[in-house]
């Protein structure tokens, strides 16, 4: 039975691949970012332990994490939590700037740094959900794609440092998705939300199981998945 370590398992994709894992017996370990809602994710995954600590205040996950127990075991780690602020570039505060560095990319590394001992004993799999900002950005979302762009930096330099230890790592692109993000950013733009316009969550899921069942003779590097409607 493989232990995965899920952010953003509360709502939308992330919500969608713990549902999926959940499903089949695997081991949970999904992140809080505080105790309220760590028990919420407790209950709706029977079984599934929780960790809590802020994504948006990275520095002080190290410590938070030190006072809990972590998994012995841990074969994947899943960076799917992220936030979005949209503005153009001569609006946007420093608040905002920061607040989606720290959760969209400041946080995964650390994280990712905290579980590289746990990963390489298992020669595990690191997969990162990144969004199609990640390879494209385009006016007033000039922040949260940054943060996306650095997220795939980060993978691939991680992917070269880690690759003679066994581990994999796997970035993931989805075009808009129907979710609780997804309805904000409309908000913000001012347009009207009608989910089935959207890739729906469980097919990304879909692919990111795909990544991770693959066999160990070959690695998903990259994977874009963009809406079929």
């Amino acid at each position: 039975m493989a232990t995965h370590v899920i952010t953003g398992a509360g709502s939308g994709i992330g919500a969608a691949v713990a549902r999926r894992l959940h499903a089949r017996g695997d081991d949970l370990v999904l992140h809080a970012r505080d105790a309220a809602r760590a028990k919420e994710l407790a209950a709706e995954f029977p079984g599934a332990r929780t960790l809590v600590g802020d994504l948006a205040d990275p520095d002080k996950l190290s410590w938070a994490l030190s006072h809990q127990t972590l998994p012995d075991r841990v074969d994947s780690l899943l960076h799917i939590a992220g936030v979005v602020d949209l503005g153009p570039v001569g609006e946007l505060t420093p608040k905002s700037w920061h607040r989606q560095l720290n959760v969209n990319l400041i946080a995964p590394a650390e994280l990712t740094r905290l579980f590289l001992p746990q990963l390489r004993v298992t020669q595990g799999h690191v997969v990162f959900v990144n969004s199609g900002s990640g390879l494209n950005a385009h006016a007033e979302w000039a922040a949260y794609a940054a943060s996306k762009h650095g997220l795939k930096a980060l993978a691939d330099a991680l992917r070269q440092e880690e690759h003679a230890n066994g581990i994999r790592v796997t970035s993931v692109y989805p075009g808009r998705t129907a979710s609780p993000m997804q309805a904000k950013v409309h908000q913000q733009e001012g347009k009207e939300y009608v989910p089935a316009r959207w890739i729906d969550p469980e097919s990304v899921a879909t692919t990111v199981l795909m990544a991770l069942d693959l066999p160990r003779d070959a690695e998903v590097n990259d994977l874009t998945v963009r809406p079929g409607r």
